[in-house]
């Protein structure tokens, strides 16, 4: 069976770095692509992307080695079924409030016995290079439960012990706005980033995976020095609109401006 690359790296105690997909593009996924990301997330949740979409981003994503990655909506398993069995490598869920839903989330991404996924991996067994697809999928396929409320945060310590989960997400703005600050993908607030430090403490203490947004490069190399080993730079449209603006400014001679300045973002 194909390797899952990001399994890989965290094994060998290296970081991934991630990109993410909301553009309803095939080939602006392609085009994200030909970077050197580890992954690529095709983003469910905030993205424009629906399901027929998203089948020809992992399509596009399959023409590199990069892992494809999704998150999905909500916390459904329905969707989050569709997913895998279109080919995706990973799930990041967002909204996990509690230990009772993250482990519906996880044993949606397990097959019997270790959870309730539903035999039907088409495109899947294709990407993945094998029949016995399902012999091999719970331990190639990762599980990402995102903390970014009160409630998870409250529960940190029992969503972090799920049997099954593989990694917790940050979304550094609903995470803010969980403890009463203001949004902001690259935070300096202290009180968000005690919340950013404990959440990946708390996982590494249970041998889970700490990930998470960030808004820029240099935030991405912060985290990763605060023990994160799963970092997403921004998405496709927040990287097309920097990149056009720093151009059209440079060519009138006003000078680049920031990318992380100028993102609002939604994660």
């Amino acid at each position: 069976m194909r390797a899952n690359r990001i399994r890989e790296l965290w094994a060998a105690g290296k970081t991934a770095v991630n990109g993410w997909l909301g553009i309803p593009s095939p080939l602006a996924a392609e085009a994200m692509a030909q970077a050197d990301w580890d992954s690529l997330t095709i983003d469910l949740q905030h993205g424009m992307v629906h399901f027929d979409t998203a089948l020809g981003i992992l399509q596009a994503i399959s023409t590199t080695p990069i892992v494809p990655l999704a998150r999905v909506p909500w916390n459904e398993p329905g969707i989050i079924m569709k997913m895998l069995d279109a080919g995706a490598y990973g799930i990041i869920c967002p909204m996990v409030n509690s230990r009772a839903e993250c482990e519906r989330f996880v044993r949606a991404c397990r097959y019997p016995p270790n959870g309730y996924r539903s035999f039907g991996p088409l495109r899947a067994a294709w990407y993945a290079g094998t029949a016995d697809y399902w012999k091999h999928a719970d331990r190639t396929v990762l599980t990402f439960a995102m903390i970014e409320t009160a409630e998870a945060l409250a529960n940190l310590e029992e969503i972090v012990t799920t049997p099954g989960l593989d990694a917790v997400y940050v979304g550094p703005n609903d995470l803010a706005l969980a403890i009463g600050e203001t949004p902001a993908i690259d935070p300096t607030s202290e009180r968000t980033l005690a919340e950013i430090r404990r959440i990946a403490a708390v996982a590494a203490k249970h041998g889970v995976v700490p990930g998470i947004h960030t808004g820029s490069p240099e935030g991405a190399r912060r985290m990763f020095g605060l023990g994160y080993r799963f970092a997403t730079i921004l998405g496709d449209s927040a990287l097309l609109v920097a990149a056009a603006k720093a151009a059209a400014a440079a060519a009138k001679g006003a000078g680049p401006t920031g990318a992380a300045g100028t993102y609002s973002g939604t994660y």
